[in-house]
């Protein structure tokens, strides 16, 4: 695949017939859950996942998505959606960068960048970052990420 940025933590996808709407296509929302479902994927790989999230009373909760749907995905398509941490201010919001392809072709079918913010699981206010999410979010962050910003070719 020709990926945005070095080295994405990635999540393979099969389109299942549930995932298709009525235009024969997958649903938008479909790729929503994706995006979340490859997040979390990567947040666990570091050490951070729902169980960490509950006993520390903290969580990354979605400000803004910004998506672009450049191609459609069909039925039995075989997906890899990739995922980077591209900036955070170390406090209170992070910022991912997502890359949707097809493996038959490498054809970028979407990209989103989604915004996060730190929450108190408990009353969902915002919340400074733990020191652990600094800690563990640090080693999930794109090489190429000083700026925050993505090149495209």
């Amino acid at each position: 695949m020709k990926w945005d940025l070095d080295n994405p933590h990635t999540l393979e996808i099969t389109v299942q017939p549930e995932d298709i709407d009525g235009l024969g296509h997958a649903n938008n929302i479909v790729y929503v859950g994706w995006l979340e479902r490859c997040a979390w994927q990567h947040s666990s790989s570091l050490g951070l996942g729902v169980e960490e999230y509950r006993k520390l009373d903290r969580a990354m909760a979605v400000f803004r998505h910004e998506i672009d749907y450049l191609s459609a995905a069909y039925e039995g398509d075989q997906l890899i959606m990739a995922t980077w941490i591209i900036s955070w201010d170390k406090k209170l919001r992070m910022t991912r960068h997502f890359q949707l392809c097809r493996k038959s072709d490498g054809a970028t079918l979407l990209r989103a960048r989604t915004t996060f913010v730190c929450i108190e699981v408990s009353t969902g206010k915002p919340k400074r970052m733990p020191p652990i999410f600094i800690e563990v979010y640090a080693k999930g962050m794109s090489a190429d990420a000083e700026t925050g910003e993505v090149t495209r070719d």
